[in-house]
C-alpha cells in the first residue's frame, strides 16, 4: 500500500489510540536494575562498557554507567562518557524535520524535485552522488516521509550492492528497506534545498534545545577527556572515530545522559504539534520482512505487533498499546532505545561493545516486564541455538 493512500487511515488510528489510552491497564514502574544483576550479564557476555537509562512519565529516571570505556588503561565509563550514537543520529535527525515541517519550511510529502534546486542525478559528489540513478525515472517521485520511512526503495548502502552503484529496488512508498541512503538524500534537501547547515541546525533546535551538552554531529576537541573506545565480537579494540563531516545517516557523538535528556522530550513531544508528535510513532508503513538485515531479504511473514514504520523509530502494537524502538550498531557499538507511549517510559541502552546486543533482551524485560518487542527481526542471532 502506498503511503499517501495510507494516511488517511494512519491519521485515523492516531486518533483512536488517544481515545482509547484512558482504557489501557496501569503498569508496574519502570524497575530499576541492582549493579548485581547488570554486572552478572556483562560478566557473562564479556561486555567492557554499557550504559543504561530510564524515562517514565515522559521524565529522565536513572541514568547508570557499568564498567570501562577503555580496559586497557582501567579508564571508567561514565553517564558522560562520549559515546558513538550511531544510528540513533538518525531519530534525532527526523526529529529536526519534524520540527521544519511545522514550521513550514519542509513539506514532508513534495516530491525531490520540489526541494532540490537542481535534479537528484546531477548531484556527484560523494557521499551526494545520484548520478546511477539516471536511467529510472522512479527517484522523481520520492518524497521525505518516503525516506523517513526506509521506504525509497534503496539498499542500506551502495557499497552493499555487488557493483557498488546505486539503484531503486521496489517503487517509492511501497515497502519498508531500512537504507542510510534515504537519509543522504534527506541531508542534501536540508543542505541544498534550505541552505541550512545540518550540524548547526541539529545542535540549536534538538541538542542545545534538550540541553545536551555532549552530543554533537561532529567530533569536539573537548570530548577527548572522557570518550570510549570500541569492542568488537572478539574482543578487538578500535579507537572512538573522530567524525569531522556530519553525516544524518550517522556521525552523532553523544552520552547516557544526553540520551535520557533527549528520549524524554521525543516522549513528551517538545518542540513538535501534538498531531506531528503522534504521526511519528503512527504505523505509516506495514513492515513485512522476517528480519531487518539483510534489508533487501525475500523472506516475509505477518507480523502478529504489526509491525511497521514510523517516522524514524519501528512501531508495533505492544500488550499496553503502541511501543517503538530504534537501534544503532557497527562492528564496536550497541545501542537500542525501546519506548512505550503507556506510561511514557523508554529503557536506553547505549554499549562501546558490540556483544551488549546479546545482553538488552534480558535488560528491557528486567526493567519493564513482558513486552512484545519483535527480538528476531531486529537481531538474527535471537533465538537461534
Amino acid at each position: 500500500m502506498r503511503i499517501r493512500a495510507a494516511m488517511g487511515t494512519a491519521v485515523a488510528a492516531v486518533v483512536a489510540a488517544s481515545q482509547l489510552a484512558g482504557c489501557t491497564p496501569p503498569l508496574r514502574p519502570a524497575r530499576t536494575l541492582d549493579d548485581g544483576e547488570v554486572l552478572r550479564v556483562m560478566k557473562r557476555e564479556q561486555v567492557q562498557g554499557l550504559a543504561i537509562a530510564t524515562v517514565e512519565n515522559g521524565k529522565v529516571g536513572k541514568v547508570r554507567a557499568f564498567g570501562m570505556r577503555n580496559a586497557a588503561i582501567g579508564a571508567p565509563l561514565t553517564p558522560d562518557t562520549v559515546m558513538y550514537g550511531a544510528s540513533l543520529t538518525k531519530t534525532a535527525f527526523v526529529y529536526m524535520l519534524l520540527q521544519m515541517a511545522d514550521e513550514g519550511l519542509l513539506d514532508l510529502d513534495a516530491p525531490v524535485t520540489k526541494l532540490l534546486p537542481q535534479p537528484l542525478t546531477s548531484y556527484r559528489v560523494k557521499p551526494f552522488d545520484f548520478s546511477d540513478l539516471a536511467d529510472d525515472p522512479r527517484w522523481k517521485t520520492i518524497t521525505p516521509r518516503m525516506l523517513m520511512l526506509h521506504a525509497g526503495g534503496f539498499a542500506n548502502f551502495r557499497w552493499l550492492e555487488p557493483d557498488e552503484r546505486l539503484r531503486i529496488h521496489f517503487d517509492p512508498g511501497t515497502r519498508y528497506a531500512y537504507s542510510g541512503e534515504g537519509f543522504y538524500i534527506l541531508q542534501l534537501i536540508v543542505e541544498q534545498g534550505l541552505g541550512l547547515d545540518i550540524t548547526e541546525e541539529m545542535q540549536r533546535r534538538v541538542f542545545d534545545r534538550f540541553g545536551m551538552k555532549r552530543t554533537s554531529m561532529t567530533w569536539r576537541p573537548e570530548f577527548a577527556e572522557n570518550v570510549a573506545d570500541g569492542y568488537a565480537f572478539d574482543g578487538t579494540v578500535q579507537a572512538h572515530d573522530r567524525r569531522f563531516r556530519p553525516r544524518a545517516a550517522g556521525s552523532m557523538d553523544t552520552t547516557i545522559a544526553d540520551q535520557a535528556r533527549l528520549w524524554a522530550a521525543i516522549m513528551r513531544g517538545d518542540g513538535l504539534r501534538p498531531d506531528t508528535r503522534a504521526a511519528m510513532t503512527t504505523a505509516w508503513l506495514p513492515i513485512t520482512s522476517t528480519r531487518q538485515f539483510p534489508t533487501l531479504g525475500a523472506a516475509e511473514t505477518d507480523w502478529p505487533q504489526k509491525l511497521a514504520a514510523g517516522l524514524g523509530v519501528v512501531t508495533f502494537e505492544d500488550r499496553n498499546g503502541t511501543a517503538y524502538f530504534k537501534g544503532g550498531h557497527d562492528e564496536w557499538t550497541a545501542n537500542l532505545v525501546f519506548c512505550q507511549e503507556t506510561g511514557q517510559r523508554c529503557v536506553i541502552l547505549l554499549s562501546n561493545d558490540v556483544r551488549a546486543e546479546k545482553l538488552y533482551p534480558e535488560l528491557v524485560q528486567l526493567a519493564l516486564g513482558q513486552t512484545d518487542m519483535p527480538w528476531t527481526w531486529e537481531y538474527s542471532w535471537f533465538g537461534v541455538e
